[in-house]
């Protein structure tokens, strides 16, 4: 989303090479890495906390290569992920950080003002997408008041 917001041509980047099976010095048992996955959910990580977990301390450099699946659908499947997607999860933090330090005193911020309705513009291009594919109810509407209670 550079583009959208700012005056650069956005970042380049390296692109993930192509491979359809585990390497062969990494962790492939099925049922351990499945098991880690989900001790790991249960104790409040996040998808992607899990899966730098996995490739730093259990040398599985990707869970979806061992398992056939990715990590949000393994906790989507046992119940256990959050009700709102990784994502747009930390946008509404990172919202309610910005709506705190406005109101703490710092409410000639423009810049930051700036940078909430950035903020809240991207929850709503992303509420929509999650619509269209079925994660988040049709009826559900960014509410600022509201902010506080989803992200708690």
């Amino acid at each position: 989303m550079a583009r959208m917001y700012k005056s650069r041509r956005g970042k380049s980047g390296s692109t993930k090479p192509f491979v359809s099976e585990a390497p062969e010095w990494s962790n492939t048992d099925v049922k351990e890495v499945t098991s880690l996955i989900l001790e790991l959910a249960k104790a409040g990580h996040t998808t992607s906390e899990i899966g730098i977990i996995l490739r730093d301390q259990h040398s599985v450099p990707d869970a979806r290569l061992v398992v056939g699946k990715r990590i949000g659908t393994l906790l989507a499947e046992n119940d256990i992920g959050g009700t709102y997607p990784e994502d747009m999860m930390n946008l509404m933090r990172q919202a309610v950080a910005i709506i705190n330090h406005l109101g703490s005193g710092n409410h000639k911020d423009l810049h930051n003002k700036r940078s909430l309705e950035i903020t809240e513009s991207k929850i709503r291009r992303l509420s929509n997408y999650y619509k269209s594919e079925g994660k988040l109810p049709s009826d559900w509407r960014y509410k600022r008041d509201e902010l506080r209670l989803m992200v708690e």
